[in-house]
């Protein structure tokens, strides 16, 4: 797969509502929420007015001309949140780009951002199921809490 990743282009900010509905985990089995979902006010703080605010940065995944994937991070009060310091993370692809390693290129390269941006740590929230669980052990994140369900990570930069 030929792709490149790259800073966010200003026009293509509205791509992150997709994105973000992209990045909720349907377990096997269980029926996909509307898209509407995105709408809702425990989701809009990942995407609301983004780019306004000085923490803000998102790195994309490009195949050909179209936007595959994105990464993205904020200081933001979302179910990953640890700290006011402490950016929160949101990562996805559109399905059929998947399991190719294109997560993890932008994961490794956004952590390598933040670092060089001066933040100490990144957080992030995560199904206990969601194969990406994985992958964020691989680039070294911790479970610092969890629940039955869920697990809040962090990594230290």
């Amino acid at each position: 797969m030929d792709y490149q990743i790259r800073q966010i282009r200003t026009e293509e900010i509205p791509q992150l509502k997709d994105f973000l509905y992209e990045a909720i985990f349907i377990p096997e089995g269980v029926a996909a929420p509307p898209r509407e979902i995105v709408n809702d006010e425990s989701l809009q703080v990942y995407i609301r007015d983004f780019g306004n605010l000085p923490d803000d940065r998102c790195l994309v995944a490009v195949a050909g001309d179209k936007v595959v994937g994105a990464i993205w991070s904020r200081i933001m009060n979302d179910y990953g949140h640890i700290a006011d310091d402490v950016p929160s993370i949101a990562i996805s692809l559109y399905k059929e780009y998947r399991n190719q390693g294109i997560g993890s290129q932008l994961l490794n390269q956004m952590l390598a951002l933040l670092k060089a941006d001066g933040y100490k740590s990144v957080s992030l929230s995560v199904q206990k199921a969601n194969y990406a669980m994985k992958m964020y052990q691989k680039a070294g994140f911790k479970v610092i809490s969890d629940d039955a369900e869920e697990a809040i990570m962090k990594c230290d930069l």
